[in-house]
């Protein structure tokens, strides 16, 4: 019984000797090297440039007031046009009284200096009015809907600290004002109010330190009457009339138009060019163009590895952040990018569409530590565009040479809802209204350029 033992355990150990290869070495002698799996990556050189912004579609959802200058960017003055709504079908009491009225704004936060002395004054649209059909831009003129000529209230305060409690400032109108709204005629629909009154709109004068953030439901016309509503007897058995106090709100909703208009005058003299660093800035300021040579990209695909045609498994976008710490202080550090194309960004704005992948890309600002690093950290944005560039290959002609592609790298607000279950998903892709911006390192930078890093793998 022992001799059979001995031979077993022989054996088993002869077994095991023989089965000593690799999993990767077992692969390769079943497989022929034609029919291995190649991965491979590569790097691929791209071009990018600082430019400046026209404008941008207004869709805002709050509202930039004042004019703050910074020495990078240059100055930023921000002007409100806004139409009210009306209570539809309203009609007031019978012998309703008219109080008062006033314009409401309110504000919880506020850029550059807060002891500075604001001075917000008030007109009424008077020339024109917006038509809720089509969309306008940043760069609108105030002085086509307003010639100043009907000055509705004024206001020098300063703008205080930053906090989570809202400051309200009010403006209080005139007889003549509150006597033209006691006429619920106007009343009977949106259209026909803002016929009626066409709108507000509000500057700011005072130095170059201070823009309020206005939020848009913070913005109303408030006005107050009192009614008749019933009668009482009182102690002595006389007739009591009992009166009742109200007021209306006319609020800048989005049932109606508001425009955030923006004017950068100085920002040409200021934005010193730098080949080693492109500027965003928002809003309607700087944006970054990147422009992607597809052409090259098509023909290492094209001309393959050992003969086998290549198919991209991932594409990444690095872009490295660089003086954070002054864009923080000056500006809030964009929070989201989106990298579009360049032909597209009206209709990607305008339409309210969502990131694709195939024509849009959004990012989030990540800050991580360097690696083999307890303290120093890197600041950047990464793009994954492995189905935009597939999408453009796909469509291009074949045998034909693929232009450049242009895209842009734009500061957007994102706009999220949770399901059921808790988790969010993307809702809305705004153009950044609210100050923000980032210096990021070009792709001509000596030391870490922007680059594009693609992996494909080959059968």
């Amino acid at each position: 019984m022992k001799s059979y033992s001995v031979i077993l355990l022989i054996l088993l150990s002869l077994l095991t000797f023989s089965c000593s290869d690799t999993l990767t070495d077992i692969g390769k002698n079943t497989l022929a090297s034609s029919d291995s799996i190649i991965v491979k990556g590569d790097t691929f050189h791209i071009s990018s440039s600082t430019i400046f912004v026209k404008s941008i579609t207004s869709q805002p959802d709050s509202f930039l007031l004042g004019t703050f200058y910074d020495t990078k960017f240059g100055t930023i003055r921000a002007e409100i046009l806004a139409q009210l709504n009306c209570p539809v079908g309203f009609k007031f009491p019978a012998n309703a009284v008219a109080d008062s009225a006033k314009i409401s704004l309110s504000y919880y936060s506020c850029f550059g200096d807060t002891l500075s002395p604001i001075d917000v004054n008030i007109y009424e649209m008077n020339k024109a009015t917006f038509s809720y059909s089509k969309t306008y831009p940043s760069d609108t003129l105030p002085s086509y809907f307003s010639d100043r000529s009907i000055k509705l209230g004024e206001r020098i305060f300063k703008a205080g600290k930053n906090s989570s409690t809202r400051k309200t400032i009010n403006f209080k109108m005139d007889d003549t004002f509150i006597k033209r709204f006691s006429d619920d005629s106007y009343y009977s629909s949106t259209a026909a109010f803002t016929n009626f009154f066409k709108g507000l709109y509000i500057t700011a004068n005072f130095g170059a330190s201070t823009l309020l953030n206005i939020g848009r439901q913070q913005l109303n016309l408030l006005y107050y009457y009192h009614y008749p509503a019933y009668k009482l007897k009182d102690i002595n058995g006389n007739d009591s009339t009992v009166m009742v106090s109200d007021y209306l709100a006319f609020p800048a909703s989005k049932e109606v138009r508001q425009v955030n208009c923006i004017q950068h005058p100085d920002r040409a003299s200021v934005v010193l060019p730098n080949d080693q660093l492109n500027y965003l800035s928002s809003p309607a300021n700087l944006q970054t163009q990147v422009s992607l040579r597809l052409n090259d990209i098509k023909t290492k695909l094209n001309t393959g590895v050992n003969g086998k045609r290549l198919t991209i498994n991932s594409a990444l976008l690095r872009v490295d952040v660089t003086d954070t710490e002054q864009d923080t202080i000056l500006h809030p550090v964009v929070k989201y990018l989106l990298l579009a194309k360049q032909t597209a960004i009206e209709r990607i704005f305008n339409n309210n569409e969502l990131p694709t992948d195939t024509c849009s890309v959004l990012a989030l600002y990540t800050s991580a530590l360097k690696s083999g690093s307890t303290t120093e950290y890197e600041h950047y944005y990464t793009f994954s565009v492995a189905k935009l560039i597939a999408n453009e290959l796909k469509n291009s002609t074949a045998g034909s040479i693929i232009p450049t592609l242009n895209l842009r790298l734009i500061p957007v607000a994102v706009g999220t809802t949770s399901n059921s279950s808790g988790s969010a998903s993307i809702s809305s892709i705004k153009q950044q209204y609210l100050m923000g911006a980032v210096t990021i390192k070009s792709a001509q930078n000596t030391n870490s350029p922007m680059r594009l890093n693609i992996v494909y793998s080959g059968f």
